[in-house]
C-alpha cells in the first residue's frame, strides 16, 4: 500500500491559507489534514466551522478532520455536510464511541479513533472491527512542530499485527513529529497515513519535502 500524506494546516500561514491549501495540494499531498481544537480538550485554538467551511470549498482533495474537543458529537454532522472524508475522534473523551463511530460511518465518512501517546493501544482493541482507521498521536496534542515520541512505534506495530492476525482492513494514522529520518520506520512499523505538517510548511521547498514521503 502507498503511503498517503496527510497535510496538517495547523503548521500554514492562515494569512494565506488559500495559497497554502494550493501549494501543499500542487506538491503532492493526499489529503488535508484539519486539527480541530476547543481550548479544553486541549491547550490551544484552531480553526472553527466557518473556516473549515471556506477550506471546504477551495479543497480539491479529501478533508481528514481530527477533532480535539470534549464534545465530538456536535461536529459531526455539520462536518458532513461540508463534505470531510475522514474524521476521528478521541477515545479519552467519547462516552460512546462505538455509537459514535456507527454515526459518523452512516453519514458516508471513514471513521476513526485516536488516542494520545498516554492512552495504551489496547484500549481501542474493542472498536477495531468497527473503525476504519486508527489515529496514533505521537506528541502531546494541541500544538505543531513538537519531537516524535518513541514509543509510539510500539503501539503502531501493535496494531499492524492485530490487524493482520484478524485480518481487518483498518488504516493506522500517525500525527506529531513526523519527518523525513522517522517515516521509513514508521511505514516499517505499519503506517498507512502520515500527518506532516512542520515538515513541509517549515521547508521552503513544499514539493521537496512531500517527496521524502513517497516512498
Amino acid at each position: 500500500m502507498t503511503l498517503k500524506v496527510s497535510l496538517s494546516l495547523l503548521s500554514a500561514d492562515f494569512g494565506r491559507l488559500k495559497e497554502e491549501i494550493e501549494a501543499g495540494t500542487e506538491a503532492g499531498a493526499d489529503m488535508l489534514h484539519l486539527d480541530i481544537m476547543d481550548g479544553h480538550f486541549v491547550p490551544n485554538l484552531s480553526f472553527g466551522l466557518p473556516v473549515i467551511e471556506s477550506i471546504a470549498q477551495v479543497a480539491k482533495i479529501p478533508l481528514d478532520a481530527h477533532l480535539m474537543v470534549m464534545n465530538p458529537d456536535f461536529y459531526i454532522e455539520p462536518l458532513a455536510e461540508m463534505g470531510v472524508k475522514y474524521m476521528s475522534f478521541h477515545s479519552e473523551v467519547a462516552l460512546h464511541s462505538h455509537r459514535l463511530l456507527q454515526k459518523v460511518k452512516s453519514l458516508g465518512i471513514k471513521g476513526g479513533i485516536a488516542i494520545n501517546p498516554g492512552t495504551p493501544v489496547t484500549s481501542v482493541v474493542p472498536l477495531l472491527e468497527l473503525t476504519d482507521f486508527v489515529l496514533i498521536m505521537s506528541v502531546n496534542p494541541g500544538f505543531g512542530g513538537q519531537k516524535f515520541i518513541e514509543y509510539s512505534l510500539e503501539k503502531i506495530k501493535y496494531l499492524k499485527d492485530f490487524r493482520a492476525a484478524k485480518g481487518l482492513p483498518f488504516e493506522i494514522e500517525v500525527d506529531g513529529g513526523v519527518n523525513d529520518t522517522n517515516i521509513g520506520l514508521l511505514t516499517a512499523a505499519g503506517v498507512d497515513i502520515a500527518v506532516v505538517g512542520a515538515f513541509v510548511y517549515k521547508s521552503g521547498d513544499y514539493k521537496k519535502a512531500l517527496c521524502a514521503f513517497k516512498l
